[in-house]
This record gives structure tokens, sequence and C-alpha cells, in this order.
């Protein structure tokens, strides 16, 4: 047997919400949408992951969500800009990442990261 997809269910009142965030700041594409469920991916091919964590590393809460990203200081900038909570400021962090956690419109927190050495 193999997974051939991993994908994240998050409950909302309304999924139209996450437009601003992760389809313009983060630029995730629709992949399939019914009114009541809309789903977005990205162009990439990844490796299905899960992660399993007691805390968030450097004492951060556990994020709710990780996106990897090419664009780390644009992403961060926008976000400012666009007056989204920031709630784990840029940090580098000793296991080569540097990233930020942001609130998306729903209240989850998100780990917007980019690697600075090879994981």
């Amino acid at each position: 047997m193999t997974v051939l997809r991993v994908i994240a269910n998050i409950a909302v009142t309304d999924p139209q919400l996450a437009r601003p965030f992760y389809e313009e700041l983060l630029g995730l594409h629709v992949a399939m949408d019914h009114g009541w469920i809309r789903t977005l991916s990205t162009q990439a091919t990844m490796e299905p992951q899960l992660s399993f964590a007691s805390q968030g590393g450097s004492g951060a809460k556990v994020p709710d969500l990780s996106i990897e990203v090419d664009n780390l200081e644009d992403v961060y900038r926008r976000a400012e800009e666009a007056g989204y909570s920031i709630v784990y400021p840029l940090t580098d962090e000793p296991w080569g990442v540097r990233r930020s956690f942001v609130r998306d419109p729903f209240g989850k927190i998100v780990n917007i990261l980019a690697h600075t050495k090879p994981s």
C-alpha cells in the first residue's frame, strides 16, 4: 500500500474566507470548490508529511499548519501589511529554518518557513 496524498481538513464556517490568506498571501490554487469545501493546492509535487509535536520548538506553541515558501521575507511583509496577527516573529532557528507564525482568518496558527541550510 502507498499513501498518495495527505490532506489537512480544517473545520470552518465559511470556506471562502480562506481566499485572502491562503490564495492571495500564500499563492495556493483552488483544486476543488463545492461551496461547503474548498481545497487548495500548489503546482509543486510534494511528499506527504505529518508531524506530531509536543512543542513548537524554541518554546513556541505547536502551530496548526506549516507551509514552506521560497520568499519568506516577502510573505512576512505582505502579512504585516494586510494586518494579519504575527504570533511569532521572523526567527532564524538553530535547526536550519527561518520562520514566523501568522494567525489565519480562522484563528489557526500557521508556521510559514524557509530552510536556511540543507535539511
